[in-house]
């Protein structure tokens, strides 16, 4: 087709930049475009998360990169879920995972059973269903059978991974299938005077370079997006207002878990996260409840082994850009928004736009219809993720905190007001479009924060109050059962790596 997308440049490198290299040549190969990505080592890429959701998976696969390749080649391990400590309140404990509490019974939600029986003076934790929860306490690990095992409870995972290697990793991938990589940084952009389009780039080196398709990767600075197209910032720190996090790694410590644990302090939250051969750590905090200072004291307090490297201090702005795609240019990943480590979206976010660019890929007539669309699908995916955060602090009950009393106090947006009401009434999750979260994700942070339902399911009834509670027993007993007897997650990991040679 004469109006073919033929060159396309992707303006930074890190995580976002070299996962859309890798997605784009894998995806796009038979189209014929030629892709180049600017990157320049002096600047560095933020890095903050080395954490993922399970679609990464998903982005591996389609990749073809092979598992124990990735985890070997990046230090990786793997992720059940989230483990949070002293949300909600002092003292609170609850896991955050890949999967939900068991199988339906009788068509049913198991957390309304366990709503009935807790109703009955059961205080048995809900986390004992979980089967990852489990897995991740006992510090077993071993992915699920590929294909359905009767009596095996069904559960999915992610990984943790050093972001500076898998950006090495992938950048390999690109380059080996073409991808010409230019060093050196953006100094100017040319826009079309009669359209305002993304002409060419001029690099520090003199260089210019011309395409048809422009994807920002730039990150907080959206060099292309924001400064060259002037498109807004739309600032959610009223919602989500952490603005800074302290990033240090540390030696591995003793526990060697599969899962992530977020831990709540007086201004914010600490993230602790295993990797093979050291211990991600970071303390997310909103400057106006602490200082810079004082939050490094205390994620150093806070320590499981000694640091091995300098602590450093990244200050962000919560939200995201007005629109992702304007005219010839695409921002993917930090460039188009950000939301906090929490929950490891980042990754997510780059992956889902990718996705959309690809469903969406123009030609050169750049038909507004489609950037709309991209743009429509886009918001309401950044606005449902945000809404799921800020559940985490917004039904809190800790106490002596200004941090956690402002957080319990601020206006909610519409949606999330009616999750919660929704949730309180009957205990069902009023999803909407474009969810990245499900039920089974909603449910676990409001009762893990809890926030419980003023009533059960009624149909729960039709079930024998003794027989519920045989069968409720016999799920707990048979997740430990089937737990102890899987690998450790540092023997399964070490089976792993030494078979990959």
């Amino acid at each position: 087709m004469q109006n073919s997308i033929r060159s396309l440049v992707i303006v930074g490198g890190g995580s976002a930049g070299w996962m859309s290299a890798a997605a784009l040549t894998r995806l796009l190969h038979r189209l014929d475009i030629q892709i180049t990505l600017v990157e320049s080592e002096q600047l560095g890429t933020v890095g903050v998360g080395e954490g993922s959701v399970p679609i990464m998976r998903d982005f591996n696969a389609m990749l073809g990169i092979d598992e124990r390749d990735f985890i070997r080649r990046t230090g990786g391990s793997f992720k059940l879920g989230v483990e949070f400590r002293d949300w909600g309140h002092l003292g609170n404990r609850f896991f955050h995972a890949f999967g939900d509490y068991g199988e339906y019974i009788e068509g049913i939600s198991p957390h309304h059973h366990w709503l009935k029986l807790r109703s009955l003076g059961d205080d048995t934790p809900i986390d004992d269903y979980s089967f990852s929860q489990v897995l991740a306490d006992m510090g077993h690990f071993a992915p699920p059978p590929t294909a359905a095992v009767p009596g095996l409870p069904a559960y999915s995972y992610s990984y943790h991974f050093d972001a500076a290697l898998y950006a090495q990793y992938l950048r390999e991938y690109a380059e080996a299938r073409g991808v010409h990589r230019r060093e050196g940084r953006v100094v100017d952009v040319a826009l079309d005077a009669e359209n305002g389009f993304i002409q060419s780039l001029r690099l520090d080196s003199g260089e210019s370079l011309q395409a048809d398709l422009f994807i920002d990767c730039s990150g907080f600075r959206s060099l292309l997006l924001g400064d060259a197209l002037g498109v807004g910032f739309e600032d959610w720190s009223r919602w989500l207002p952490c603005n800074r996090a302290i990033a240090a790694p540390s030696e591995r410590g003793d526990s060697f878990s599969a899962c992530t644990t977020a831990t709540a302090l007086d201004a914010g939250w600490q993230w602790r996260i295993p990797l093979q051969q050291r211990t991600g750590n970071g303390y997310v905090y909103c400057s106006d409840f602490i200082s810079d200072d004082n939050a490094e004291k205390t994620l150093r307090s806070n320590l499981h082994g000694a640091l091995t490297a300098e602590p450093r201090l990244l200050k962000f702005t919560t939200g995201i850009r007005e629109i992702f795609w304007e005219k010839n240019c695409i921002a993917i990943g930090l460039s188009a928004g950000f939301l906090e480590p929490l929950e490891a979206t980042g990754i997510q976010l780059i992956q889902t736009g990718l996705a959309r660019l690809v469903e969406m890929f123009p030609d050169r007539n750049f038909d507004p219809a489609i950037s709309a669309e991209y743009n429509r699908v886009g918001r309401l995916e950044f606005e449902r993720i945000r809404d799921f955060l800020i559940l985490h602090y917004c039904i809190n009950r800790r106490e002596g905190s200004a941090w956690w009393r402002y957080c319990r106090n601020m206006e909610l947006p519409e949606a999330l007001q009616h999750k919660i009401q929704l949730f309180q009434a009957c205990g069902q999750t009023a999803l909407q479009a474009e969810e990245s979260y499900r039920e089974p994700s909603w449910r676990t942070m409001f009762l893990g924060l809890g926030l419980y339902p003023r009533r059960y399911d009624p149909l729960v009834d039709r079930i024998p109050e003794s027989a519920l509670r045989a069968e409720m027993s016999r799920r707990r007993e048979r997740n430990h059962q089937l737990a102890a007897d899987l690998p450790t997650h540092a023997g399964y990991i070490a089976q792993l790596c030494a078979a990959g040679g």
